[in-house]
């Protein structure tokens, strides 16, 4: 298991759980939740946390915001939610909190660089906020979330744009068609696939990403692509 730190008092302040009698059990979830499927003998891993988390995280952000923004549109408010449960704020969340640390992963996981794997870091983010909602409630949840996300809310004045709009903008004030985006790949467990798209445009210029969703993997592409045609002009 590497060098994986065991469950103690300074993670579970982190969690916001200090206040909490936690049993045997909820050990137990928490061990699962920080559990990467390597792990050979584990039993089970985050995974099927991970999917809820998605869920509890996405709640309770959506709340903050429309509390936050009460005037703004829902179009203007989802380009925000999107922004705030991507797959690099749950990772920058977990390195705040030292999350990696205590992944429990094989040690060949660990020597591929897999406790600074973003994937596996935002993954294990989820699942934690899914074990702490399934420990205390939504309320536990909501003490773990809102100071940590307040941030990357309070981060942006404007919400942000769309990156397949910025892309299709900047390509047609210059004359050219619009790009392309093709799946090149999908992995990953059925309830939380992970897809890999490539954008490109016309002239050849193309970069991958990878997103949890079709939409997101797109997005990633789009910023990616926009980025390299600005370096190239």
């Amino acid at each position: 298991m590497g060098s994986t730190k065991p469950i103690d008092a300074t993670l579970i302040a982190a969690l916001q759980l200090g206040d909490t009698d936690l049993t045997d059990a909820d050990k137990d979830l928490l061990r699962r939740a920080l559990t990467h499927r390597s792990l050979i003998g584990a039993g089970t891993s985050y995974e099927r946390l991970e999917f809820l988390g998605d869920r509890v995280l996405g709640l309770i952000v959506a709340e903050m915001l429309l509390k936050a923004f009460p005037q703004e549109d829902e179009g203007p408010i989802a380009k925000r939610h999107a922004g705030l449960v991507r797959k690099e704020t749950l990772a920058e969340v977990a390195t705040q909190i030292g999350l990696p640390a205590y992944i429990l992963m094989s040690a060949g996981e660990e020597t591929s660089g897999g406790r600074q794997n973003s994937a596996i870091t935002s993954d294990v983010c989820e699942a934690i906020i899914a074990a702490i909602y399934r420990i205390g409630g939504l309320g536990a949840a909501q003490r773990f979330v809102e100071p940590l996300w307040r941030p990357f809310l309070e981060r942006e004045l404007e919400p942000p744009r769309d990156a397949k709009t910025s892309l299709q903008e900047w390509l047609q004030g210059r004359g050219q068609p619009l790009p392309t985006y093709e799946i090149v790949e999908r992995s990953g467990p059925d309830h939380a696939p992970v897809f890999t798209i490539a954008a490109k445009v016309k002239d050849g210029t193309s970069r991958s990403a990878t997103g949890r969703s079709k939409r997101a993997a797109e997005q990633a592409a789009a910023t990616a692509l926009l980025a390299e045609l600005k370096k190239a002009e």
